[in-house]
């Protein structure tokens, strides 16, 4: 009897362990077969806006303070580094005078693409690595000499020569600059940029003294111009480190600043997605679909464990989120939204992958170059010229122009 529950035992083990390995090899070949969407559909109901009243403010408020500011740093978030440029800061704030000098700091460099990405078997990846990327942005801003520096900031082993890097900078402008009152630098860039963060990680690492600024994780933390704030000693220390810092150099922390209006409506899901747009303004599911889109173009086994094949459809990805994770409505009934919500902060913390929403090419820089010297349109303007196009794309279309001549006009 004990040699028959023996052998029942061990085929039944037999039988789990083979429905297992056909399980993962259906899987596998699951992956292998699926097919990305190699464009994303933005519905034209998007919102192209979050200029808010406290950043017109803040930007006249900046605008008033220049005439005392010596250098300019500029945040941009390093997983969008073209979509996070804002032109109305280019032209209003950052685009001094010859004697006002500019750093550009890409922040939260460590969330985006590592020093080398996996292409294994059933990945569709074909991104460019991160150094690629910081090499491609170097070059890029060395040829339109748009800054003194230009510095990738980020967190763990990263931080500490890139933050050490920030600082050298810094005080080779005020060295340069030679006040006898010190320098006063201006932080600026998007809401949600890591403007507060980069003032106190240099207060911390110029003067050894705890942070100054309010951060958070959603935009809208700092909403007033700060007081200029010491990070590094004045001559009076009596190091050679001071030497030429007069009173030393002193920041000051700013609101972010939002462009009035968003010509593309993917850069406003980009922007969402990293967290520069409140969270609610754009539908959750929205925005994790638009994660599902990029997440499916990198690697779809980066969401595995939520989904056992890969899927381009976001309320399967969420439901299958949802019964992992616990959240749940009443009834024991998914919740797309709660699931949504958690799984764009995952990414955001840099828990699903880490790359870029931007794509980084000669063709996408010099068309944020473009962008960068076309007259800024406020919201209204923009819905103005939308409204005009509509009405010539149909006057068109009534006089019998066909699809493809109407987009050989657009070109």
């Amino acid at each position: 009897m004990a040699s028959s529950s023996t052998s029942a035992l061990a085929a039944a083990a037999q039988a789990v362990a083979k429905s297992a390995t056909t399980a993962a090899t259906a899987a596998t070949a699951a992956t292998a077969a699926f097919q990305p969407r190699q464009s994303y559909e933005v519905s034209a109901s998007i919102t192209r806006s979050y200029f808010l009243g406290h950043h017109h403010a803040a930007l006249n408020r900046m605008r008033q303070t220049l005439s005392n500011v010596g250098l300019i740093i500029e945040c941009r978030d390093f997983r969008v580094p073209l979509s996070s440029w804002n032109p109305l800061l280019e032209r209003s704030v950052a685009a001094s005078p010859a004697e006002r000098a500019r750093i550009i700091v890409y922040t939260k460099r460590d969330l985006g693409p590592p020093g080398r990405i996996s292409n294994d078997k059933g990945s569709t990846n074909n991104r460019q690595t991160g150094p690629e990327v910081v090499q491609a942005l170097k070059d890029f801003h060395e040829k339109h000499r748009h800054a003194k520096a230009v510095i990738f900031l980020g967190a763990g082993h990263e931080d500490a020569n890139s933050g050490r890097h920030l600082l050298e900078a810094i005080k080779r402008v005020a060295r340069e600059a030679n006040s006898l009152t010190g320098m006063r630098a201006m932080v600026v860039g998007m809401p949600n940029a890591g403007k507060s963060t980069l003032l106190n990680k240099m207060r911390a690492r110029g003067m050894g003294l705890p942070k100054a600024a309010r951060t958070g994780a959603q935009p809208g933390v700092t909403r007033k111009m700060g007081t200029p704030v010491r990070i590094v000693k004045g001559e009076a220390a009596g190091t050679p480190d001071t030497d030429g810092m007069g009173e030393g150099v002193f920041i000051m922390d700013t609101p972010g600043v939002f462009v009035p209006y968003v010509a593309s409506a993917e850069d406003m899901l980009k922007l969402s997605l990293v967290g520069c747009v409140k969270d609610g303004l754009i539908s959750s599911v929205t925005v994790a679909d638009y994660l599902l889109y990029h997440l499916n173009l990198a690697d779809p086994t980066l969401y595995k464990e939520f989904c056992a094949v890969p899927t381009n459809d976001v309320h399967v990805f969420l439901r299958g989120v949802a019964m992992r994770t616990g959240k749940l409505r009443k009834g024991h009934e998914p919740s797309l939204e709660a699931a949504a919500d958690w799984i764009v902060q995952e990414w955001r913390r840099g828990e699903l992958g880490r790359f870029l929403l931007d794509e980084i090419t000669p063709e996408t820089l010099s068309g944020a170059v473009e962008a960068a010297n076309s007259p800024a349109l406020s919201l209204n303007q923009a819905r103005k010229k939308e409204k005009v196009e509509r009405k010539e794309k149909n006057d068109l279309k009534r006089a019998g122009v066909s699809p493809g001549q109407l987009a050989n006009n657009a070109n």
